[in-house]
Protein backbone atom coordinates (compact mmCIF):
# COMPACT_ATOMS: atom_id res chain seq x y z
CA UNK A 1 0.00 0.00 0.00
CA UNK A 2 1.38 3.47 -0.90
CA UNK A 3 0.59 7.45 0.69
CA UNK A 4 1.50 10.46 -1.24
CA UNK A 5 2.24 13.38 0.70
CA UNK A 6 2.29 16.46 -1.65
CA UNK A 7 4.50 19.39 0.07
CA UNK A 8 7.56 18.72 1.95
CA UNK A 9 7.60 21.78 3.75
CA UNK A 10 7.34 21.21 7.83
CA UNK A 11 3.85 19.98 7.89
CA UNK A 12 4.43 17.68 5.27
CA UNK A 13 7.56 15.94 6.09
CA UNK A 14 6.79 15.89 9.99
CA UNK A 15 3.62 13.74 8.65
CA UNK A 16 6.11 11.90 6.88
CA UNK A 17 8.45 11.11 9.79
CA UNK A 18 5.88 9.79 11.94
CA UNK A 19 4.19 7.69 9.45
CA UNK A 20 7.75 6.58 8.89
CA UNK A 21 8.44 5.54 12.03
CA UNK A 22 5.31 3.53 12.60
CA UNK A 23 5.33 1.60 10.27
CA UNK A 24 2.06 2.19 8.69
CA UNK A 25 2.48 1.71 4.97
CA UNK A 26 4.79 -0.10 2.79
CA UNK A 27 5.55 3.09 0.57
CA UNK A 28 5.30 6.50 1.09
CA UNK A 29 5.84 9.55 -1.38
CA UNK A 30 7.05 12.71 -0.84
CA UNK A 31 6.39 15.57 -3.55
CA UNK A 32 7.51 18.90 -4.01
CA UNK A 33 7.93 21.15 -6.62
CA UNK A 34 11.30 22.59 -5.32
CA UNK A 35 14.04 20.50 -6.79
CA UNK A 36 16.29 18.10 -4.34
CA UNK A 37 13.67 18.92 -1.12
CA UNK A 38 11.71 15.86 -0.94
CA UNK A 39 14.81 13.92 -1.95
CA UNK A 40 16.57 15.00 0.37
CA UNK A 41 14.08 15.09 3.64
CA UNK A 42 13.16 11.72 2.42
CA UNK A 43 17.04 10.38 2.07
CA UNK A 44 17.28 11.90 6.20
CA UNK A 45 13.99 10.21 7.49
CA UNK A 46 15.25 6.69 5.73
CA UNK A 47 18.22 6.85 7.76
CA UNK A 48 16.43 6.47 11.01
CA UNK A 49 15.16 2.91 9.62
CA UNK A 50 17.93 1.12 12.25
CA UNK A 51 16.82 3.30 14.91
CA UNK A 52 13.23 3.09 15.08
CA UNK A 53 12.44 -0.45 13.35
CA UNK A 54 10.80 0.75 10.29
CA UNK A 55 10.75 -1.44 7.07
CA UNK A 56 8.55 1.04 4.84
CA UNK A 57 9.87 2.85 2.28
CA UNK A 58 10.02 6.71 1.38
CA UNK A 59 10.84 8.14 -1.40
CA UNK A 60 10.94 11.78 -2.48
CA UNK A 61 10.21 13.09 -6.20
CA UNK A 62 10.50 16.18 -7.58
CA UNK A 63 7.20 17.55 -9.37
CA UNK A 64 6.89 13.82 -10.71
CA UNK A 65 3.20 13.00 -10.30
CA UNK A 66 3.64 9.68 -12.17
CA UNK A 67 5.54 8.29 -9.09
CA UNK A 68 2.28 8.99 -6.69
CA UNK A 69 0.14 6.14 -8.97
CA UNK A 70 -2.42 3.93 -6.87
CA UNK A 71 -1.85 5.92 -3.71
CA UNK A 72 -4.20 4.45 -1.25
CA UNK A 73 -4.24 8.20 0.42
CA UNK A 74 -3.08 11.45 -1.11
CA UNK A 75 -2.11 14.35 1.40
CA UNK A 76 -2.07 17.57 0.26
CA UNK A 77 0.10 20.47 2.29
CA UNK A 78 0.90 22.68 -0.46
CA UNK A 79 0.67 26.26 -0.63
CA UNK A 80 2.11 29.36 0.96
CA UNK A 81 2.34 29.16 5.07
CA UNK A 82 1.07 32.35 6.88
CA UNK A 83 3.50 34.69 7.77
CA UNK A 84 3.18 37.51 10.78
CA UNK A 85 0.43 40.06 10.36
CA UNK A 86 -1.17 37.23 7.85
CA UNK A 87 -4.94 35.37 8.37
CA UNK A 88 -5.68 32.57 7.45
CA UNK A 89 -8.29 34.17 4.65
CA UNK A 90 -5.30 36.03 3.16
CA UNK A 91 -4.09 32.91 1.96
CA UNK A 92 -7.15 31.99 -0.15
CA UNK A 93 -6.82 32.72 -3.77
CA UNK A 94 -3.25 31.80 -3.86
CA UNK A 95 -3.73 28.67 -2.08
CA UNK A 96 -6.98 27.78 -3.85
CA UNK A 97 -4.67 28.31 -7.55
CA UNK A 98 -1.97 25.72 -5.59
CA UNK A 99 -4.39 22.84 -4.23
CA UNK A 100 -6.23 22.60 -8.06
CA UNK A 101 -4.01 22.45 -9.66
CA UNK A 102 -1.87 19.58 -7.89
CA UNK A 103 -5.36 17.94 -7.33
CA UNK A 104 -5.98 17.68 -11.20
CA UNK A 105 -2.37 16.10 -11.57
CA UNK A 106 -2.52 13.59 -8.69
CA UNK A 107 -6.28 12.43 -9.75
CA UNK A 108 -5.20 11.43 -12.98
CA UNK A 109 -2.38 8.63 -11.50
CA UNK A 110 -4.81 8.18 -8.70
CA UNK A 111 -8.55 8.15 -9.59
CA UNK A 112 -9.39 6.37 -6.71
CA UNK A 113 -7.53 7.79 -4.02
CA UNK A 114 -8.54 9.32 -0.26
CA UNK A 115 -7.73 12.97 -0.26
CA UNK A 116 -6.60 14.90 2.73
CA UNK A 117 -5.86 18.30 2.70
CA UNK A 118 -4.12 20.26 5.07
CA UNK A 119 -3.65 23.51 3.53
CA UNK A 120 -4.95 27.11 4.37
CA UNK A 121 -7.63 28.08 5.20
CA UNK A 122 -8.57 24.31 5.41
CA UNK A 123 -12.40 24.34 4.81
CA UNK A 124 -12.18 26.25 1.85
CA UNK A 125 -9.22 24.36 0.46
CA UNK A 126 -11.37 21.44 0.76
CA UNK A 127 -13.62 22.62 -1.14
CA UNK A 128 -11.57 23.57 -3.80
CA UNK A 129 -10.03 20.05 -3.74
CA UNK A 130 -13.71 18.41 -3.82
CA UNK A 131 -14.76 20.87 -6.79
CA UNK A 132 -11.56 20.29 -8.48
CA UNK A 133 -10.87 16.52 -8.27
CA UNK A 134 -14.97 16.08 -10.11
CA UNK A 135 -14.95 12.57 -7.88
CA UNK A 136 -18.70 12.01 -6.98
CA UNK A 137 -17.84 10.23 -3.10
CA UNK A 138 -17.55 13.49 -1.21
CA UNK A 139 -16.79 11.08 1.46
CA UNK A 140 -12.98 10.92 -0.16
CA UNK A 141 -12.56 14.33 0.02
CA UNK A 142 -11.84 16.08 3.81
CA UNK A 143 -10.07 17.86 5.73
CA UNK A 144 -7.13 17.88 8.61
CA UNK A 145 -8.96 20.89 11.32
CA UNK A 146 -10.39 19.48 13.99
CA UNK A 147 -7.96 16.97 15.45
CA UNK A 148 -5.72 19.41 15.48
CA UNK A 149 -7.77 21.96 16.91
CA UNK A 150 -8.83 19.20 20.00
CA UNK A 151 -5.17 18.96 20.35
CA UNK A 152 -4.21 22.25 21.70
CA UNK A 153 -7.33 22.62 23.51
CA UNK A 154 -6.31 19.42 25.30
CA UNK A 155 -3.42 20.50 25.99
CA UNK A 156 -4.32 23.88 27.31
CA UNK A 157 -6.76 21.46 29.60
CA UNK A 158 -4.05 19.38 31.00
CA UNK A 159 -2.09 22.13 31.52
CA UNK A 160 -4.86 24.24 33.56
CA UNK A 161 -5.81 21.11 35.51
CA UNK A 162 -2.20 19.36 36.17
CA UNK A 163 -3.76 16.06 34.26
CA UNK A 164 -2.00 13.83 32.01
CA UNK A 165 -3.54 14.88 28.25
CA UNK A 166 -4.99 12.02 27.20
CA UNK A 167 -7.63 11.53 30.03
CA UNK A 168 -9.17 14.45 28.03
CA UNK A 169 -11.85 13.57 25.98
CA UNK A 170 -13.49 16.93 24.01
CA UNK A 171 -14.94 17.73 20.74
CA UNK A 172 -14.81 20.95 18.58
CA UNK A 173 -16.95 21.58 15.79
CA UNK A 174 -17.12 24.14 12.79
CA UNK A 175 -14.56 25.88 10.92
CA UNK A 176 -10.51 26.15 11.57
CA UNK A 177 -9.73 29.35 13.15
CA UNK A 178 -12.01 32.31 14.91
CA UNK A 179 -14.89 31.10 14.41
CA UNK A 180 -14.46 27.31 15.48
CA UNK A 181 -17.29 25.87 17.95
CA UNK A 182 -15.38 24.03 21.09
CA UNK A 183 -18.30 21.93 23.15
CA UNK A 184 -17.59 22.42 26.57
CA UNK A 185 -20.69 19.96 27.31
CA UNK A 186 -18.90 17.43 25.62
CA UNK A 187 -15.63 17.51 27.36
CA UNK A 188 -14.58 15.27 30.40
CA UNK A 189 -11.40 14.28 32.38
CA UNK A 190 -11.94 10.28 32.39
CA UNK A 191 -15.50 10.83 32.70
CA UNK A 192 -16.14 13.86 34.83
CA UNK A 193 -17.46 16.62 33.11
CA UNK A 194 -14.89 19.58 32.91
CA UNK A 195 -17.63 22.25 34.10
CA UNK A 196 -17.50 20.74 37.18
CA UNK A 197 -13.33 21.17 37.43
CA UNK A 198 -12.66 24.27 36.09
CA UNK A 199 -14.67 27.62 36.27
CA UNK A 200 -16.53 28.71 33.40
CA UNK A 201 -14.44 31.75 32.90
CA UNK A 202 -10.89 30.05 33.22
CA UNK A 203 -12.85 27.41 30.48
CA UNK A 204 -13.81 30.54 27.78
CA UNK A 205 -10.18 31.82 28.26
CA UNK A 206 -9.03 28.63 27.12
CA UNK A 207 -11.10 28.43 24.34
CA UNK A 208 -9.78 31.67 23.08
CA UNK A 209 -6.76 30.72 23.29
CA UNK A 210 -7.04 27.79 21.46
CA UNK A 211 -8.93 29.93 18.69
CA UNK A 212 -5.90 31.60 18.67
CA UNK A 213 -3.36 28.59 18.98
CA UNK A 214 -2.34 29.11 15.43
CA UNK A 215 -1.72 33.01 14.91
CA UNK A 216 -0.17 32.36 18.30
CA UNK A 217 2.84 30.38 16.96
CA UNK A 218 3.21 32.79 14.07
CA UNK A 219 3.91 35.72 15.56
CA UNK A 220 6.45 33.82 17.47
CA UNK A 221 8.34 31.78 14.95
CA UNK A 222 7.66 33.68 12.32
CA UNK A 223 5.75 31.15 10.29
CA UNK A 224 2.97 28.36 10.29
CA UNK A 225 2.85 25.32 13.42
CA UNK A 226 4.66 21.87 11.90
CA UNK A 227 4.81 19.48 14.89
CA UNK A 228 1.18 19.77 15.95
CA UNK A 229 -0.37 19.39 12.12
CA UNK A 230 1.71 16.79 10.94
CA UNK A 231 0.81 14.31 13.68
CA UNK A 232 -2.86 15.40 13.60
CA UNK A 233 -2.88 14.40 9.62
CA UNK A 234 -0.48 11.46 10.35
CA UNK A 235 -3.27 10.15 12.85
CA UNK A 236 -6.18 10.40 10.10
CA UNK A 237 -4.08 8.78 7.51
CA UNK A 238 -3.42 5.89 10.38
CA UNK A 239 -6.86 5.47 10.83
CA UNK A 240 -7.65 4.79 7.11
CA UNK A 241 -4.60 2.45 6.42
CA UNK A 242 -5.82 0.27 9.86
CA UNK A 243 -9.68 0.94 8.74
CA UNK A 244 -9.54 1.35 12.86
CA UNK A 245 -13.10 3.34 12.69
CA UNK A 246 -11.65 6.40 14.66
CA UNK A 247 -14.59 9.05 15.50
CA UNK A 248 -12.35 12.17 14.53
CA UNK A 249 -13.46 15.68 13.84
CA UNK A 250 -12.96 16.41 10.18
CA UNK A 251 -13.40 19.55 7.47
CA UNK A 252 -16.53 17.34 5.65
CA UNK A 253 -18.92 18.10 2.73
CA UNK A 254 -22.37 18.52 4.46
CA UNK A 255 -25.48 17.92 2.82
CA UNK A 256 -28.42 18.53 5.00
CA UNK A 257 -26.29 17.43 8.04
CA UNK A 258 -26.95 20.48 11.12
CA UNK A 259 -29.04 21.50 8.70
CA UNK A 260 -26.41 22.88 6.15
CA UNK A 261 -25.83 22.01 2.64
CA UNK A 262 -22.98 22.35 0.13
CA UNK A 263 -20.33 23.22 2.41
CA UNK A 264 -17.07 21.98 3.67
CA UNK A 265 -16.98 22.02 7.40
CA UNK A 266 -15.35 20.78 10.80
CA UNK A 267 -18.22 18.12 11.97
CA UNK A 268 -17.12 14.74 13.79
CA UNK A 269 -16.98 11.57 11.74
CA UNK A 270 -15.98 8.03 11.48
CA UNK A 271 -12.92 7.05 9.42
CA UNK A 272 -12.01 4.01 7.89
CA UNK A 273 -10.47 2.33 4.51
CA UNK A 274 -12.97 3.98 2.53
CA UNK A 275 -12.03 7.38 3.70
CA UNK A 276 -15.40 8.93 5.82
CA UNK A 277 -17.51 6.37 6.71
CA UNK A 278 -20.35 8.41 8.44
CA UNK A 279 -20.68 11.47 9.79
CA UNK A 280 -22.08 11.54 12.87
CA UNK A 281 -24.58 14.61 13.69
CA UNK A 282 -24.89 15.70 17.51
CA UNK A 283 -28.11 17.07 18.93
CA UNK A 284 -26.72 20.93 19.50
CA UNK A 285 -28.75 23.16 21.71
CA UNK A 286 -29.75 26.81 20.38
CA UNK A 287 -26.24 28.57 21.26
CA UNK A 288 -24.22 26.01 19.77
CA UNK A 289 -26.23 25.56 16.61
CA UNK A 290 -26.00 29.38 16.34
CA UNK A 291 -22.30 29.50 16.67
CA UNK A 292 -21.76 26.62 13.83
CA UNK A 293 -24.39 28.85 11.22
CA UNK A 294 -22.06 31.55 12.27
CA UNK A 295 -19.13 29.75 11.42
CA UNK A 296 -20.77 28.13 8.24
CA UNK A 297 -21.37 31.67 7.10
CA UNK A 298 -17.75 32.81 7.65
CA UNK A 299 -16.40 29.97 5.42
CA UNK A 300 -19.22 30.92 2.48
CA UNK A 301 -18.19 34.72 2.65
CA UNK A 302 -14.56 33.08 1.90
CA UNK A 303 -15.79 30.87 -0.64
CA UNK A 304 -17.34 33.67 -2.65
CA UNK A 305 -13.92 35.51 -3.42
CA UNK A 306 -12.37 32.50 -4.74
CA UNK A 307 -11.63 32.85 -8.06
CA UNK A 308 -11.22 29.49 -9.99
Amino acid sequence: MKITIIGAGNVGATCADILFKKNVVKEIILLDVKKNLSEGKALDISQTATLNGSSSNIIGVTNDYSKTANSKVIVITSGITRKSGMSRDDLININASIVKSVIEKSIEYSPETIFIVVSNPIDVMTYVAFISSKINNAYRVFGMSGILDKARYCTLLAKELNCYPKDIQTLLIGSHGDTMVPLPRYTTVSGIPIIELIDQSRIDSIIERTKKGGIEIVNMLGTSAWYAPGASVAQMVESIIKDSKRIFPCCAWLQGEYGLKNIYLGVPVILGKNGIDKILELKLNDEEMNLLNKSAKHIKNMIKVIDL
